[in-house]
């Protein structure tokens, strides 16, 4: 991926030395993430981490809470390789939505980008690196411990900066269902369906911030040229490496469709190619699709 000496977004956080914050926090929003469903299926196999964390999570448990202030955020420091990537990449989905929010008659509002270690205080509860990288809509942000990028690579097969670029542009693809008002109507729905009902549109949620992650791969490489050789094929094995049946499997346990969240790798695969190849928000329809 051609990214070094592209703009850098001033939308970043770097909370990576604020020692992770307290505990105690209850979960009052949702916080969507790519790397929840590997939580919630092999988590306490891989992570080592307690389950019930993690459910609760999930299932929207707990009332809403006050989050702590944070001390003052501060940019991470210029010679950090990874955080430059990462801020590389955020200011390109910036310039992307930016553009089609524009040429749509709407204005996009910019999310911030937070690095933490461990754990770090969010509106949408405490969050915790073995979630993986997830996004608030209680506060707009993104957030990610960068030692997510290595869980990626050496044990879900997943290596590649392009890889690497598709999960922050999923969550970005949140942040702009967040604007949309897609998440706020499917929190609204939580309590009017059954578990099995939510979890399919959750799918449906989860694989339009796949497409959406295609529109913004579209637009930068109309606009700059981005893809090198390879990395169209890196995005689409971390789609397939981290498919709901792929996880399943990998936990060791059957595959249960109707457990599914997020959608299987086909179809993750499938829905941001159709992004990569349209560029269009209108093709990114999962909830009116027959099928996925």
């Amino acid at each position: 991926m051609k990214w070094e000496g592209n703009r850098e977004s001033d939308n970043v956080e770097d909370r990576r030395d604020d020692g992770g914050g307290g505990g105690g926090f209850g979960f009052g929003g949702r916080s969507i993430g790519i790397g929840t469903i590997v939580v919630a299926l092999v988590g306490g196999w891989m992570f080592g981490i307690n389950p019930l964390t993690i459910l609760s999570l999930l299932s929207g448990g707990g009332a809403p809470t006050q989050v702590q202030q944070q001390g003052p955020a501060h940019k991470p420091p210029a010679d950090d390789r990874m955080a430059k990537f990462v801020s590389t990449v955020l200011a390109d989905t910036e310039d992307v939505w930016t553009d089609v929010f524009t040429k749509a008659g709407g204005t996009y509002k910019k999310p911030r980008l937070v690095l933490f270690r461990g754990a770090t205080q969010t509106a949408c509860g405490q969050g915790q690196a073995a979630m993986g990288p997830f996004y608030c809509p209680g506060d707009q942000k993104v957030y990610i411990d960068l030692g997510f990028y290595e869980t990626l690579k050496n044990r879900l097969g997943a290596p590649g900066d392009f890889a690497q670029a598709y999960v922050i542009a999923h969550e970005v693809g949140h942040h702009v269902q967040n604007l949309l008002g897609i998440s706020g109507k499917m929190d609204q729905m939580r309590s009017r369906v059954s578990k099995t009902e939510y979890n399919a549109l959750s799918v449906r949620l989860e694989l339009q911030a796949d497409c959406f992650a295609g529109v913004w791969a579209h637009h930068a490489q109309n606009a700059r040229q981005i893809l090198e050789q390879g990395d169209v094929e890196e995005a689409m094995n971390a789609a397939a490496k981290i498919g709901d049946d792929a996880l399943q499997r990998a936990g060791g346990g059957a595959v249960v469709p109707e457990s599914f969240t997020h959608g299987t790798s086909a179809q993750r695969q499938h829905w941001f190619d159709t992004g990569l190849k349209t560029g269009t928000v209108k093709s990114c329809d999962t909830f009116s699709a027959r099928s996925l």
